[in-house]
């Protein structure tokens, strides 16, 4: 498959790494090392697929030139637009083309991400009372110097859309009953800090901020037969998965736990998934960027509003 990059910022320059002889060329406006400054000068006929790595606000337009054209897309998180009809337009479309839409989400791909899900789906924890998510990095001063990147939502769009997949891979379908807890903005113009909650069963409380100067991931799952946590990413390892035992009436439970030390491996999982899907024709659903616009947009307008719990 011949693959271009379209945005050669820090996550173009992943995609194209990963993607290895598969990338035949860049397109990006500014960066010297670009191939093509706009999409359009790229011959159709050079490429089968794109990965799109540019700021939101382009993004629309440029999946619906290359899904017109017949190109498999993989996109970076968060496909926004200006209201969700426009995404089912894109799903139609990919659809009537034949050929894949993929939103990137590679936290999907993390090792543990995908044990807790086997774990949760297996049954063994019985019914599941409360999850808790907190991811952080210290990108602060970053995005504040970045004239596209301090706006909106901030934080909420950025790690909080991670956040939301994850509740969704993990748990699967459900309603959107989130709201804001708090929304700070300690150094930025848009919330550099922001906890949001979701009450049912189970109740879900996802926390998120550009102010952790060591980057950080933790979950804890607590459950009527034991209790699951993550700590940590592979990319900033050690990555820890614990599995403990309830002991009833009261007791120290046992626990199962495996500790990986290695490399961030989700970027090269994700693009060999996104090719698979792509050979076996792999028919485009984007039901899950539907259902996170609709969050996300509706938690950005209650922090717009002032509206925190």
């Amino acid at each position: 498959m011949k693959v271009i990059v379209v945005g050669y910022g820090v996550q173009g320059h992943k995609r194209f790494k990963v993607a290895g002889e598969d990338a035949i060329g860049i397109v990006d406006p500014v960066t010297p090392e670009a191939n093509w400054r706009r999409l359009e000068d790229v011959p159709v006929n050079r490429f089968d697929a794109a990965i799109v790595c540019t700021p939101d606000a382009p993004k629309i337009a440029l999946l619906r030139y290359l899904l017109e054209r017949g190109k498999h897309v993989l996109v970076e998180k968060p496909l926004f637009a200006a209201n969700g009809d426009d995404l089912r337009a894109l799903e139609a479309l990919a659809r009537r083309r034949r050929v894949l839409c993929v939103t990137a989400y590679n936290h999907r791909f993390e090792p543990h991400f995908a044990r807790m899900r086997d774990l949760l789906q297996s049954g063994r924890l019985g019914a599941i009372y409360r999850c808790r998510m907190f991811y952080g990095n210290g990108t602060a001063r970053l995005v504040r110097n970045s004239a596209w990147r301090d706006t909106g939502d901030g934080v909420l769009g950025d790690l909080g859309s991670h956040l939301l997949d994850t509740v969704r891979f993990w748990f699967g379908d459900g309603a959107d009953n989130f709201r804001i807890v708090s929304a700070e903005r300690f150094e930025n113009r848009a919330p550099d800090h922001v906890v949001i909650a979701a009450e049912g069963r189970p109740q879900i409380e996802l926390e998120m901020t550009l102010l952790s100067w060591r980057n950080h991931f933790t979950c804890d799952v607590f459950a009527e037969h034991g209790s699951a946590h993550i700590e940590s990413l592979c990319k900033w390892g050690p990555s820890s998965f614990i599995h403990r035992t309830r002991v009833l009436p009261s007791g120290r439970p046992p626990e199962l736990s495996e500790i990986l030390v290695q490399d961030d491996p989700t970027w090269t999982l994700e693009y060999a998934h996104f090719k698979q899907l792509c050979e076996t024709a792999a028919e485009t659903d984007l039901a899950n960027d539907i259902w996170l616009h609709r969050a996300l947009t509706r938690l950005g307008h209650e922090i717009q509003a002032g509206n925190t719990a």
